[in-house]
């Protein structure tokens, strides 16, 4: 089973929109940058972790589960689930994160 939902939010994306959806489903909305090559290898949270790009790419490994995540893609996490995240655009990359 995928963990990721390609295309859930149409672009250009509507932060305002992203964060009301969240809140409904219990999760919070963070917004993280990252410079190019930045790397978030091998990490793990005791709840469950929704992500989502707002520009840029970033390549996802999430359990055994390897994809790009877009623009607009969401990504859900279960908890104590190993992931790694890796910006492999060649600019700064822009994405979503909340918690339950």
């Amino acid at each position: 089973m995928s963990c990721v939902t390609k295309n859930k939010f149409i672009e250009p994306i509507d932060v305002q929109s992203v964060t009301a959806q969240w809140k409904k489903r219990g999760f919070g909305c963070s917004i993280y940058v990252d410079s190019p090559g930045q790397e978030w290898p091998d990490f793990i949270h005791p709840c469950n972790e929704l992500v989502m790009v707002l520009d840029g790419q970033l390549r996802m490994l999430v359990e055994d589960e390897e994809f790009i995540a877009n623009p607009g893609d969401e990504v859900f996490i279960p908890k104590n689930t190993y992931h790694s995240l890796f910006n492999t655009f060649n600019g700064t990359t822009r994405w979503f994160y909340g918690y339950d």
